[in-house]
């Protein structure tokens, strides 16, 4: 039979840190630390894995109770103090505590072991008896609210009532005997609520606060805590029943929570608050206003030098900052809870670098030590945490930032609201490339419909720009200009605020704070607070010398590939050429290429095109001197450049000088049931070559006049959506033609390659016979798993959530990727790819690519490298590092 209760006390323990999964952080470290000869109070942990067993049967088992039983009686016999004793009665609190930090999402309980008889024991052991009572009703109140599942504001109402009534402001104030009509009085509200009296023994007491923290493991806030944080279901949380200490016993007594780095900003500096005559819950929940922790120094001088000598000594023993909990029981210092420190990224950044300055931990500790995804929060601005506001609805955090602005309801509005100065939010039931100009505009963008990699995630990600999308609770009125949400209206003109980490929607303008790392001017990346960048640039110097996995990014226009390139990327790892043509008079162009009747028609649109995707060509190119850029050949199919109705279909066939219902019959012979799957990719160039013939030459005639000017241009052209060898030959027969033409009449010689997507199944499953013809492959997870899964990125995001929330799929995998299923297909065409073409050139250019578990993976099966929007590219970077220490420890 397993061991199921571990003790802690008089200098030993039976448990260690190294024993988190099964103790729960609190109940490991709280060993460690009476290992260490740490002043903590006795008491004993009950393993994580009872918890898990509790939830599943209903019930603990006996083999439990003894356990349980025998630590109670050896806690009473280490502390002197007994359960219900008349003399110096024992009592306890019980908290939780899962291996992985938690904090606040389940339930704790002090005082234990008060009732009518200990009341009265306590108050003569302490010499008190206003402390005693003031003790019995907090745990009445904590003990019906937590077990027994009466509302805490049943008991908060008297609570008022009675300092209305006594004439005082606080609790602090309320006399022994306000305090002993109050239990009464919380005593009856128990009988009131449960119908039946408040228990006054001890051990059935316990045994209701053990089952009542057990239960805690599926409160909604600890469900969603663990959901959003990555937190698997089945670690359970420890139990931890340890003897009261108590700092309300007077000025001489008083209790704390403290860090031993400043969590905000990593400073050296020790970190907290601390109240006086006052019991923990008090500085937790805001009951009292606390005092700086330094303050402290004058008022218990003795405990605060051995706080502070503690604390630096835990800091050296883990070896990261710590986050303490301390109470001072007439003088005495104890230490109720060591654990790592919750911390900003700015503070993770500024610790870890600080850290090996000091010679605590390595270079290696100090990459492995900052999530990478925390990056994102350096990176964009983000709410001021002292706002107070509730979030109207909540949606999908598709691009991370924050920012506030007018509400607007079409992309022209937003362009032109924006270009008079005012600041837009573009709110769409969905976006299409049509909105690429409004979406320019805007600070933010909001979708009712849409996933992690639709329309709008993808494009504002790419910017550096805050999205919310498939934000369901948003009604869109387009007629009306306004969306509903939750009773409530936004008017165009309203403001609003989105919080692209979260998914959370604000009302009003909420003040933000700008990234304390990078600003960006004119796609120029410049240092922001100087330690925070100091730190953040040597991580990251770090990471790359460790790191295998190269990373690139995905950009479209010359000024995102300055961002990229300033970020870290090592080159471009996919140029949509499709958003190029809806900017400014491009579009017009491009509709005159759609609408013409006969190839010789849409060759003259064409060839007034090619000068402008020439010109972009160049800009890329200079801004990626000596790097690779893989541009994809245009993709979309073409109905989404077309206006679907309205005043523009009746501007563009005037412009066109074609008949309105000519223009309609157009749109609607090019309209799909399902254009994911239709007219689009290497299947347009294969119907007009003409396209690919022009998209060819634009890259071979920029590619020839950036090297003339000294520019080491490496073009790599990317053929999409290729399902069969033989699309792919017809594409590569007509680019290479191409490049033998502007080649030979520019008289240069420009080395090149042209690989493909692998973004179909099929296309993985043949990806040997593609392999003989292709010079390299770049996965586009974003439509291989749309395409493996049978899942519209666009529509899925409707139900996806709620799948992951009930545990269908532990990940949604628009945002992680399946290693599973579209792995496996993943890694056969590698496998089925090298062995046709040895050294053949790998890579990822979904948005899985700035992932870290996904960049993980893309290690784990040997890419050469990932590509993502720009501002990812340092998480890339980092989470790549990881990756490579993970596989090697000995980097």
């Amino acid at each position: 039979m397993s061991k199921k209760v571990f003790f802690f006390g008089a200098g030993n323990a039976e448990g260690a840190r190294e024993m988190k999964e099964m103790l729960g952080g609190k109940g490991a470290n709280l060993a460690e630390m009476t290992n260490l000869g740490v002043p903590v109070p006795p008491g004993f942990t009950i393993a994580c894995s009872e918890c898990i067993a509790y939830l599943q049967k209903g019930e603990y088992s006996d083999e439990l109770r003894a356990e349980v039983d025998a630590s109670v009686a050896r806690l009473e016999a280490t502390s002197g103090k007994r359960f219900s004793d008349s003399v110096n009665p024992l009592l306890v609190s019980v908290r939780s505590g899962a291996s992985v930090s938690m904090p606040g999402m389940m339930e704790t309980i002090l005082n234990l072991g008060l009732n009518d008889r200990t009341v009265v024991s306590l108050a003569r052991a302490s010499g008190s008896a206003r402390f005693a009572y003031d003790s019995y009703r907090r745990f009445i109140q904590m003990y019906a609210d937590v077990v027994l599942d009466v509302p805490s504001s049943d008991f908060e109402h008297l609570l008022t009532a009675k300092r209305m009534t006594a004439g005082v402001s606080t609790d602090a104030e309320l006399s022994e005997d306000n305090l002993r009509n109050l239990v009464e009085e919380f005593k009856g509200v128990v009988r009131h609520r449960t119908g039946t009296p408040f228990p006054t023994d001890p051990t059935e007491q316990l045994w209701g606060a053990i089952q009542a923290v057990w239960r805690s493991w599926t409160l909604k806030k600890a469900r969603d805590y663990r959901r959003v944080n990555g937190i698997p279901e089945t670690l359970g949380t420890g139990v931890n029943i340890v003897a009261m200490v108590f700092g309300n016993l007077g000025n001489d007594s008083g209790t704390g929570v403290a860090f031993t780095r400043d969590p905000s900003t990593g400073e050296h500096k020790f970190y907290g608050e601390f109240l006086i005559n006052a019991q923990g819950e008090d500085v937790v929940a805001g009951i009292r206003t606390p005092i700086a922790i330094d303050q402290m120094a004058s008022q218990l001088p003795a405990a605060f030098e051995q706080l502070m000598d503690t604390q630096a000594r835990l800091e050296r023993h883990f070896r990261d900052m710590q986050d303490i909990e301390f109470t001072v029981e007439r003088g005495t210092l104890y230490l109720l809870q060591t654990r790592t420190g919750k911390r900003t990224a700015a503070a993770a950044v500024r610790i870890a670098r600080d850290m090996v300055a000091e010679g605590l931990i390595s270079r290696r500790d100090a990459i492995l030590r900052v999530p990478a995804a925390q990056l994102d929060q350096l990176l964009h601005p983000v709410i001021d945490p002292t706002a107070r506001a509730k979030p109207l609805c909540t949606g999908l955090p598709a691009s991370p930032g924050a920012a506030s602005g007018i509400a607007v309801f079409d992309p022209d509005s937003a362009e032109s609201r924006a270009a008079n100065g005012d600041a837009v939010i573009l709110v769409r039931e969905e976006t299409t490339p049509e909105d690429f100009h409004g979406i320019v505009a805007a600070r933010a963008v909001l979708t009712a419909r849409g996933g992690m990699t639709s329309h709008a995630a993808v494009v504002a990600r790419g910017m550096g720009k805050c999205a919310v999308v498939g934000c369901r609770d948003i009604h869109v009125e387009l007629e009306h200009r306004r969306f509903n949400v939750n009773g409530m209206t936004i008017n165009e003109g309203d403001y609003i605020t989105l919080d692209g980490a979260t998914g959370r929607v604000f009302a009003g303008a909420l003040p933000t704070i700008p990234s304390e790392v990078v600003q960006v001017t004119n796609g120029t990346l410049r240092p922001a607070a100087a330690p925070t960048y100091q730190a953040y640039a040597e991580l990251l110097g770090w990471a790359d010398e460790v790191r295998t996995l190269k990373v690139r990014a995905n950009a479209d226009t010359p000024r995102d590939a300055r961002i990229a390139r300033n970020f870290g990327a090592e080159g471009i790892g996919l140029c949509r050429t499709e958003h190029m043509f809806f900017e400014g008079e491009r579009i017009q162009v491009m509709r005159e290429m759609i609408v013409a009747r006969d190839g010789s028609g849409r060759r003259r649109a064409l060839a007034k095109l090619l000068p402008m995707q020439r010109a972009d060509f160049e800009g890329i190119f200079e801004a990626m001197d000596g790097l690779p850029v893989t541009i994809r050949l245009l993709d979309p199919p073409l109905h989404e450049f077309l206006p679907h109705g309205g005043e523009e279909s009746k501007l563009l066939a005037r412009s066109l000088d074609i008949p309105r219902s000519d223009l309609q019959r157009i749109v609607e012979s090019l309209r799909e049931t399902n254009p994911m799957l239709g007219h689009r990719g290497c299947r347009l160039g294969i119907t007009y070559p003409e396209i690919t013939e022009m998209q060819g030459r634009a890259i071979f005639e920029a590619a020839v006049r950036v090297k003339r000017r000294g520019i080491d241009v490496r073009p790599e052209i990317m053929v999409p959506l290729v399902a069969a060898v033989t699309e792919f030959d017809n594409q590569r027969a007509i680019l290479e033609n191409a490049a033998d033409q502007v080649l030979g009449v520019m008289r240069e010689s420009v080395t090149y390659l042209i690989g493909t997507m692998i973004e179909l199944p099929r296309a993985a499953l043949t990806a040997g016979e593609i392999a003989k013809r292709a010079q390299f492959f770049s996965f586009g997870t974003n439509d291989l798993t749309q395409t493996t899964y049978g899942l519209s990125r666009d529509d899925a995001g409707r139900f996806l959530p709620s799948y992951v929330e009930s545990g269908i799929f532990l990940d949604d995998p628009f945002q992680t990727l399946d290693t599973v299923g579209v792995g496996r297909l993943i890694r056969m065409a590698v496998e089925d790819g090298r062995n046709a073409r040895p050294g053949i050139k790998l890579g990822i250019c979904g948005e899985h690519g700035g992932e870290p578990r996904s960049v993980a993976f893309c290690h784990a099966i040997g890419l050469d490298y990932v590509s993502c929007s720009p501002y990812r590219v340092p998480i890339a970077r980092l989470a790549a590092a990881h990756a490579a220490l993970e596989v090697s420890p000995d980097r």
